[in-house]
C-alpha cells in the first residue's frame, strides 16, 4: 500500500468511528435522582407511616415504578447505629411515591437508608434521609 492509500483508510477509521461513537444510548446519572421526605417528622410509636418521593432532579417530577431493594431505619443520627428497627414497604398512594410502614420507639432522629433501581438506569439511587420522631 502507498502512504495516501494509508492515509485516506486511517482517515475513513477515525471517522467511522466518530460516527459509531455518536450513536451510543445515553444514560441518565443516578446521581440526577433522590429520595425526598414528604413529612420530615413523625410521632413515637407503632406502625407510623414514612412516605418518600423519587425525584428526577433534572426534571423535578417523581419517578414511578421504582424497584427498592434497601429500606433500613436506625438511630445513627443520633450515634446509636445498632438501635434498628424493622421496615416494611407498604403501597404508594401517588406514582413516584414510596411507603415504610416502621416502629419508632423512642423519639430522635432516626435516618432511613434507601436504594433503589430506576426502571431503563443503570447503577443504583441510593439516599440516607433523616426523619425526626417526637412525642
Amino acid at each position: 500500500m502507498t502512504t495516501s492509500t494509508l492515509a485516506r483508510a486511517a482517515a475513513a477509521a477515525l471517522i467511522g468511528a466518530a460516527v459509531a461513537g455518536t450513536t451510543l444510548p445515553a444514560y441518565a446519572d443516578t446521581r440526577n435522582f433522590e429520595f425526598q421526605l414528604t413529612q420530615p417528622s413523625v410521632e413515637v410509636g407503632a406502625d407510623r407511616i414514612v412516605t418518600v418521593r423519587l425525584v428526577d432532579k433534572t426534571t423535578g417530577k417523581s419517578v414511578p415504578d421504582a424497584v427498592i431493594f434497601r429500606a433500613q431505619l436506625d438511630m445513627a443520627p443520633e450515634g446509636m447505629q445498632e438501635m434498628v428497627t424493622k421496615v416494611t414497604p407498604m403501597p404508594g398512594t401517588e406514582p413516584g411515591t414510596y411507603r415504610f410502614k416502621a416502629t419508632f420507639g423512642m423519639a430522635g432522629r432516626w435516618q432511613l437508608s434507601l436504594g433503589a433501581k430506576v426502571q431503563g438506569e443503570t447503577g443504583s439511587v441510593e439516599n440516607k434521609l433523616v426523619v425526626t420522631a417526637g412525642k
